[in-house]
């Protein structure tokens, strides 16, 4: 039976209408968002599969465009609408989180958080502080698998001194899901922390985020 044919108040977008997103379940939000199903397979019937075959929302959202496209009924298209739409939310997320002041960990970490959602690559980011520690701006430095060697604490900086900013907090991810600090983190960051003394400008903490898991070097007193 088709969705147009299911009484009104079963129908997952009439009640999204009605009661607002939060009452649905993964399954209607995702059918929501596919709009139609396939030949003899409604839309709820097609996202129940999808998340069936992923095993969880989380790992479907991280699938790739291979992976995604493997269930009949789906493909780039889907694809690109899906990654879109999950980019416009983590941008608006991190949007609002900028014009607040970053002035605890918790707020560090939840911005950070949606900061990396969903990268499956390895990334460095600084995020560039006034004296109020009100975020001026966030940068992407680098890109890759991180060591000493691929991070230059003079590019940062740099970086820095052209932003005019009194503190810096050093983020970056490790994908494999791990949040605990390697040696060579642990190396980084002193350097780090070291070069920019030289230009009285403070490093309050370095994070590593893995997924939900966020590591503080300053709450662990690695800094």
């Amino acid at each position: 039976m088709r969705i147009t044919e299911w009484p009104e108040e079963q129908r997952p977008r009439e009640r999204l209408l009605r009661g607002g997103p939060a009452v649905l379940s993964d399954t209607e939000l995702l059918a929501i968002f596919l709009r139609v199903g396939v030949a003899g397979k409604s839309a709820v019937a097609l996202a129940r599969d999808l998340l069936d075959h992923f095993g969880s929302l989380h790992r479907l959202l991280h699938a790739g465009p291979r992976e995604f496209g493997a269930l009949h009924g789906l493909g780039p298209a889907k694809y690109a609408q899906l990654q879109a739409a999950v980019e416009l939310t983590r941008r608006a997320v991190v949007e609002e989180f900028e014009r607040a002041a970053l002035c605890s960990p918790d707020a560090v970490r939840a911005y950070l958080r949606h900061q990396f959602a969903l990268q499956a690559h390895e990334s460095f980011v600084v995020l560039f502080l006034d004296v109020k520690n009100r975020l001026i701006t966030s940068r992407e430095m680098f890109r890759g698998t991180l060591t000493h060697t691929s991070v230059y604490p003079r590019e940062i900086v740099k970086a820095a001194l052209q932003a005019n900013a009194a503190a810096l907090i050093l983020a970056h991810n490790h994908p494999s899901g791990v949040a605990e600090p390697s040696e060579a983190d642990l190396r980084l960051t002193a350097a780090l922390v070291q070069a920019l003394a030289l230009v009285d400008i403070r490093v309050l903490d370095h994070f590593v985020v893995a997924g939900t898991q966020v590591h503080s070097f300053a709450e662990h007193g690695q800094l």
